[in-house]
């Protein structure tokens, strides 16, 4: 068979970005972004990656020239999408373990003056261990530190950063974790006033389901490509970006949306921030208990399930949407995309997985809408019923959660029946309020779980008044 290498033979673009993590999520998100703006004529440029840590795929991209295939598949639509598409925007890796000096000789080149990264959750964390005279420090602020004082030192104008890491408030983060190696390496003000007024970090958020390399069916993909793909990446069609751009002036540098690109440039994210995780997250956590207890295994049973489709439906509708921030009509087609997303079958996103760690989920993605409604003398019953079958669920059944929460659970088994759900509301170390006053409605559902299952009461909320004042 072929090798992907004997596929292409790009002429490769000139060096704009320096990519911290060369990971499945940033080869399927951010390459495929440059792909697309080059294809059209609009970036004309590629990525040099820095591996964030010792052991990582630099190598094995190096024997492939860089190349790998991303493929889409999905729902788009309405229409199933499977595309494949060699990716050509990743110019070298480094690893800084062993070619620190070609790393900060990065800093020298002038057209190099965008940095993205993604190097999970923990990466943008301070570790006073890292001193400046590390080649190279442990963690990533502090190697990006270390860049950043090097172009500084080579008088040279500064960068703009978007971190990709899951964390709110990223830019933010990555910026005060630099200032804290500022101070503890003692390094002079005048770099304090470069870094402050000739760079710009940026906040974003990311949105695209990167399942990664496919397993089990990646013979079965070479032999129809033609050729042999060691890193392919599989991801879902849908992918979004919101960058806070206040200044407007990432959007020049990247012109991601002239692309055709869903990337949205915005003075504050965190209305889409909140978007995401309460239109998201938010139905996950609602459908996992109830649709556990119907016997329900994974997100596309769910939303081929009639009774459970309308729950759904009404849930985003009369109790997510009305309660956020942003325009209706937007929220109302991004609803619609979370539900396409729901549908893929390509992707086998278990129940039993979103379950993990439920009460603090359920107090992150749905309990700020409850009580926004419960402000406003509402009544939302499809999450009063997720919140009901959280409960059930965790009284019932073997859950998986922090110790504290279970052993509240377990306090609560030994109490009458009549009993358990008052105590569980009250609890404000689960929550962080007390949910008492919801007693009444929660408790009745739950005797309804226990008596008439699940299903039948998903079914009862069918065309409930969703916004009945409390009494």
């Amino acid at each position: 068979m072929k090798k992907i290498t004997e596929m292409t033979h790009p002429t490769r673009k000139s060096e704009k970005v320096i990519q911290f993590g060369e990971g499945n999520f940033m080869r399927g998100f951010f390459n495929w972004q440059l792909q697309q703006m080059n294809k059209q004529g609009l970036f004309n440029g590629s990525a040099v990656v820095v591996q964030p840590i010792q052991q990582g795929l630099g190598s094995l991209l190096a024997e492939q020239n860089h190349l790998y295939t991303v493929i889409l598949e999905g729902l788009a639509d309405g229409r199933t999408v499977q595309t494949s598409e060699i990716i050509t925007t990743i110019s070298r890796v480094l690893n800084p373990y062993e070619q620190w000096q070609d790393y900060l000789a990065l800093a020298e080149i002038d057209d190099l003056d965008i940095i993205v990264s993604n190097t999970t959750e923990a990466g943008i964390a301070f570790d006073p261990q890292d001193k400046r005279t590390d080649m190279p420090p442990k963690s990533f602020p502090a190697k990006l530190t270390a860049l950043l004082y090097q172009r500084y030192q080579a008088n040279k104008s500064g960068y703009t950063i978007i971190p990709c890491e899951l964390i709110d408030r990223n830019g933010k983060k990555l910026k005060a974790c630099i200032q804290q190696y500022c101070s503890l390496w003692q390094l002079e003000d005048s770099f304090h006033t470069w870094l402050e007024n000739e760079n710009t970090f940026c906040c974003s958020l990311v949105d695209r389901i990167v399942p990664g390399y496919p397993q089990s069916k990646a013979e079965e993909l070479n032999q129809l490509h033609g050729y042999e793909d060691r890193l392919m990446v599989t991801a879902e069609p849908f992918m979004l970006w919101v960058i806070e751009d206040p200044s407007h002036t990432v959007s020049q540098k990247l012109p991601l949306p002239a692309a055709g690109l869903n990337v949205i440039f915005t003075e504050d994210l965190t209305p889409y921030r909140e978007r995401k995780v309460h239109l998201l997250n938010g139905p996950h956590t609602a459908m996992v208990p109830l649709a556990l207890l119907a016997g329900l295994a994974t997100v596309e049973e769910v939303m081929l399930d009639p009774d459970f489709t309308c729950f759904i439906d009404e849930l985003f509708n009369e109790e997510l949407i009305p309660m956020l921030d942003l325009p209706q009509e937007e929220l109302i087609q991004y609803a619609e995309q979370i539900k396409e997303r729901f549908k893929n079958p390509y992707v086998h996103h278990q129940l039993q997985s979103i379950a993990l760690n439920s009460v603090s989920k359920f107090k992150a993605r749905l309990l700020p809408l409850l009580l926004r409604h419960h402000q406003q003398q509402l009544l939302p019953p499809r999450i009063l019923a997720s919140l009901a079958g959280l409960i059930y669920l965790y009284l019932t059944t073997d859950c998986q959660d922090d110790e504290a929460v279970l052993a509240l659970f377990e306090k609560a088994r030994a109490l009458d029946s009549s009993e358990q759900v008052s105590f569980i509301l009250g609890q404000e170390k689960l929550w962080g309020v007390d949910l008492s006053v919801f007693n009444k409605e929660v408790s009745q559902m739950v005797v309804l779980l226990s008596n008439k299952g699940s299903r039948y009461l998903v079914d009862s909320l069918k065309n409930e008044p969703t916004q009945k004042k409390a009494e």
